[in-house]
């Protein structure tokens, strides 16, 4: 295989981002904070998703991630984030 740096792997796409290595734990408690903040449903099926993108061809995967996305209509949190988001403000979620 080809060996990248850091940047050039950023560069090219193959990660969304470089953290200097002394910053590496407080950039991940961060982003794991960020991400506890999301409705808990919509995490669990993002989750889903990729993990299936591992096991599956892209047509597949694109048919299960729309599924997943279709189902996120039926939740409360779907219609507070549209809500929230018509009117310019922080969404309150209630993980239903």
């Amino acid at each position: 295989g080809t060996f990248f740096t850091a940047k050039k792997a950023e560069k090219a796409g193959l990660v969304s981002r470089v953290v200097p290595a002394d910053k590496l734990e407080a950039e991940a408690l961060q982003l794991a904070t960020d991400i506890a903040k999301m409705p808990y449903h919509a995490i669990v099926m993002a989750k889903e998703c990729v993990n299936r993108a591992y096991e599956s061809s892209l047509a597949e995967g694109l048919l299960y991630e729309r599924r997943a996305f279709h189902a996120t209509w039926a939740t409360a949190d779907r219609s507070e984030g549209m809500k929230a988001f018509v009117e310019k403000r922080e969404p309150e979620w209630q993980h239903k």
